[in-house]
């Protein structure tokens, strides 16, 4: 690393309803964790997130962190969905030119039927046209109907990471990763800025390129002198949480690499899908990876099904074999969707449901979710193709069942998993050190254990729930479909 390889490395994660301020070692370790709700306002003009009130929160933190560790490098992950117009200035206000547009909100009718023609065909946008203000390329339109004369006035439409960035470092950028992750200002494949930015003249407020890793600036010497930073503090670019979360395989050297990661969304990228793969009725995208190439992209909510079949109080307890064994040996299977995302079974959207003898304990409406939430991880890898590496992490991988699910379904293929609860925050601190890293960084990977003589069942179990999934699948009806930012 710059500067010294004893410095540590702050996190900025910025989730949609939690923010993050960690302190991890060069080699991604976390040492310390800060954390509060990302805090919203209501409006006026629409429900945004309150940035003034997080900015006391980061400086602060930022603040009680450098006395208690060496931070030698900042740098921001966040979601997708966020995007900031600012004005030339971040220490004027909040530095906002309009509020950050909450995402989740619904749209105005009027935005949502002008911006439908100008969004421009599935790989210029990158994404299928996904509900509410996901888009920053539709929340910058909603800026620009509602408030023309704020929007010809600014200087500059920022991702989020790269927001906090300008903050810190009064240096503007647009990074590769989060323009990558359904943008709508992005095309990744032709690696260009889409139609609708040409056609709507936003170019002007598209700064120029930075790579994620790249030292933008230092901290201003006024929020350094005022809060007791470090004067030499590095910011980086930053980018895309779930591309830095693969990074964090990259720099641990694995290639021909498919990683699918698990919670709220089951998120699925891998380097070896090519464009034309991509589905936009089956929850595929084509996201970035740090280095600007094409990752395919797949996203199912993976979470809110679980909780659907297995219930919102499942026991603690993990899943047991035998519980697995006896509702595949019954035949007791849950088919898509239970939630409004139809994900990879299109028109399935609020038609799952339960097929075979219904589960009749607790423990086994949990299993059930388990062996559904395996399924669709398996189906997220078929979307992606042939990869000679899978990793899978996240949530789900508490209970020590899912991986040796995922290797049943998947018997083919070599299954990898990593237990690490921070790969975001991880992948986001190995950036500080990419420039002088001279080897692989560390990462603990374990392989999924078989399921021996239970796996002939569970193969012969997913053949048929594949046949049955699938034949409820509905043509799609509209390019707009329900979705939200993985990450």
């Amino acid at each position: 690393m710059h500067d010294g390889e004893s410095g540590t490395v702050a996190v900025l994660d910025i989730g949609k309803t939690n923010v993050k301020l960690n302190v991890a070692t060069a080699h991604g370790a976390l040492l310390e964790t800060l954390s509060i709700r990302n805090p919203v306002r209501e409006g006026p003009p629409w429900r945004h997130h309150d940035l003034a009130a997080l900015r006391g929160w980061v400086l602060e933190g930022l603040a009680a962190l450098s006395r208690r560790h060496p931070l030698e490098a900042f740098v921001t992950s966040g979601h997708g969905s966020g995007g900031v117009l600012v004005g030339a200035d971040p220490q004027d206000g909040d530095g906002t030119a309009l509020p950050m547009i909450d995402y989740e909100q619904p749209l105005p009718e009027a935005i949502r039927a002008g911006y439908a023609p100008l969004s421009g065909s599935f790989l210029d946008r990158g994404s299928a046209v996904m509900h509410g203000a996901t888009h920053q390329a539709r929340q910058l339109y909603w800026m620009e109907m509602a408030e023309p004369e704020a929007v010809a006035r600014a200087r500059w439409f920022l991702g989020v990471p790269q927001f906090w960035a300008w903050v810190l470092s009064g240096v503007a950028v647009s990074e590769a990763t989060l323009l990558g992750a359904q943008s709508h200002l992005w095309n990744v494949a032709a690696q260009q800025w889409t139609s609708i930015v040409r056609q709507q003249g936003w170019t002007r407020l598209m700064p120029p390129f930075a790579s994620a890793w790249q030292t933008i600036g230092r901290v201003r010497s006024s929020i350094a002198h005022r809060h007791g930073l470090p004067a030499g503090l590095r910011v980086l670019a930053g980018g895309h949480d779930s591309s830095l979360n693969y990074y964090r395989y990259q720099a641990a050297g694995l290639a021909d690499l498919a990683v699918v990661s698990t919670g709220t969304w089951i998120v699925g990228f891998s380097d070896r899908t090519p464009v034309e793969r991509l589905d936009e009725h089956r929850g595929m995208t084509c996201n970035s990876d740090v280095f600007g190439k094409a990752l395919g992209g797949v996203l199912t909510m993976g979470g809110r099904e679980f909780t659907a079949i297995a219930g919102p109080e499942p026991p603690e307890a993990d899943v047991g074999l035998g519980t697995i064994e006896r509702l595949a040996a019954r035949g007791t299977m849950a088919l898509p969707s239970f939630g409004d995302d139809a994900g990879l079974f299109p028109g399935s959207a609020g038609r799952g449901r339960i097929v075979g003898e219904m589960p009749e304990t607790p423990e086994e409406r949990k299993a059930l979710a388990l062996i559904y939430c395996a399924l669709l991880t398996t189906e997220c890898l078929d979307a992606l193709g042939e990869a000679e590496s899978v990793v899978l992490d996240g949530s789900f991988l508490r209970d020590p069942a899912y991986a040796s699910l995922v290797a049943a379904f998947s018997s083919h293929r070599k299954v990898l998993f990593s237990l690490d609860a921070y790969g975001v925050a991880s992948g986001a601190a190995l950036l500080a050190g990419h420039e002088t890293r001279s080897g692989p960084a560390p990462v603990a990977l374990s392989e999924a254990r078989r399921l021996g003589g239970m796996a002939p069942m569970l193969a012969e179990y997913a053949i048929r729930w594949r046949t049955l999934a699938r034949a409820a699948v509905a043509p799609p009806t509209t390019t707009e479909t329900k979705g939200a930012s993985h990450g």
